[in-house]
């Protein structure tokens, strides 16, 4: 049994979920929706050009979140997902997953997203098994903090070696799927390299390398 890895954002779906949660927060009234937009479109350019850093967006985008339960979220998370997230899922991703498990290959979403969203969302698509980025909760409630190492650049690989580890299993033919520059060292870890509506970086690489190109919808 083989691994299938997928990243999340622009690969699964047609969107990234922070940005799109974020929009949410505003229409709930949780931050003022134009001045919060407007700064994590500042972050989201950074991320989309490889610069970065992960910790900076995280600090920013979980704040309206300090002091809520995790309950009390996925409660809102829910509704999120079958309103926003289900309409924008790449058909040609869902049809990809069937046939991973219909080959008997293990399935695993790797994001740099937060579970929060990112289990949910993975759920929707039948899988249960991800990897994100963990949110601290203290007496009962999100405290605005992550925990562990992001699972953002090396740090994909970092958190799925100890995965790989825990579960007893390995990289032998595994397949990863991504979109993006950022995924470039994982893509380079891995047997069978998919690359789905790639950035102008990583297309490069791609085409140099001989990679498949994936162009989902």
């Amino acid at each position: 049994m083989a691994l299938a890895i997928f990243d999340l954002d622009e690969t699964l779906i047609h969107g990234d979920c922070a940005t799109l949660w974020s929009e949410q927060m505003g229409r709930l009234g949780w931050v003022d929706s134009e001045s919060f937009m407007r700064r994590n479109h500042e972050l989201m350019d950074a991320y989309s050009h490889g610069k970065l850093a992960m910790e900076e967006f995280m600090d920013f985008s979980l704040e309206p979140m300090t002091g809520r339960t995790p309950e009390e979220v996925a409660h809102l998370v829910e509704p999120w997902v079958e309103e926003v997230i289900e309409p924008i899922i790449f058909s040609d991703a869902c049809k990809a997953i069937a046939a991973h498990r219909q080959a008997g290959d293990r399935i695993l979403v790797i994001s740099a997203s937060g579970t929060h969203l990112v289990k949910p969302i993975a759920a929707r698509l039948g899988i249960d098994e991800v990897l994100g980025i963990e949110l601290e909760v203290q007496h009962g409630a999100y405290s605005g903090r992550t925990v562990g190492t992001l699972t953002y650049r090396e740090g994909k690989i970092t958190r799925l070696l100890e995965w790989l580890d825990a579960e007893e299993e390995n990289l032998e033919g595994a397949t990863f799927y991504s979109d993006s520059r950022n995924d470039l060292p994982l893509l380079l870890r891995v047997d069978h390299p998919q690359v789905v509506n790639p950035d102008p970086v990583l297309r490069e690489h791609a085409e140099k390398a001989g990679w498949r190109i994936h162009h989902w919808k």
